[in-house]
């Protein structure tokens, strides 16, 4: 549980707060945007916080160490906040969202719930649904390529090499068997069938085995 301190600590404490939510979103070309979900607009940190946004909280976990965390907000489409030809435009890729909770009498008095950037914002039905990823989000991310022994292409892409015909309505489980005996396509194989795995860990000498270093396949 969070301590509160400050104004707005004394505020709650006291019954007299008056709360709301205030998301300030920052675009990678420094246009800075802010929103509540107060039903007047606020001023905060120098920016019109829009009411009429309709951004509302949605489903989130704020997590602790190093776990991602994120949040939801989901509002209204129009052009004088987030538009369907901005969305479109990519102009919110990777925005930097930082969630408040602010006491709507006196915005001195908040707390600052969160903060992470926008990963995904969607268009439902004249509204859109913003995902939001926390930064500890960047430590679960595969950077290259990952070494297993199932091929890791997409079976028919390019890395695959496989056309339409080639595969003719049939599944691939991604194995290095399935690839040479079902499609004939080892040559183009993207796994790694030779290497060690979880159960080479339990392999220990037995008597009467040849062992000269051969493939395991």
């Amino acid at each position: 549980m969070r301590e509160l301190e400050g104004a707005l600590g004394q505020r709650i404490e006291s019954g007299a707060a008056r709360l709301c939510h205030v998301w300030m979103l920052e675009r990678a070309d420094g246009v800075r945007m802010g929103f509540t979900d107060h039903d007047r607009d606020l001023d905060f940190e120098g920016v019109v916080c829009r009411a009429a946004s309709g951004w509302t909280l949605g489903s989130g976990e704020a997590v602790a160490g190093t776990q991602a965390g994120g949040f939801s907000a989901a509002g209204a489409l129009d052009d004088e906040a987030i538009s369907e030809a901005d969305i479109v435009a990519g102009l919110y890729d990777a925005a930097r969202v930082v969630l408040w909770r602010v006491d709507w009498s006196d915005v001195s008095a908040r707390v600052r719930l969160w903060a992470g950037s926008l990963v995904h914002l969607r268009r439902e039905a004249g509204r859109f649904v913003a995902d939001l990823e926390g930064p500890m989000a960047q430590l679960d991310r595969v950077v290259g390529r990952t070494y297993g022994r199932d091929c890791d292409a997409v079976l028919g892409d390019a890395r695959c090499g496989l056309s339409a015909g080639e595969i003719a309505g049939q599944t691939c489980d991604r194995t290095w068997k399935t690839c040479g005996a079902v499609f004939g396509n080892q040559v183009r194989f993207r796994g790694f069938p030779d290497v060690l795995g979880d159960d080479f860990v339990l392999l220990r000498p037995v008597g009467g085995v040849r062992h000269d270093g051969r493939s395991r396949r």
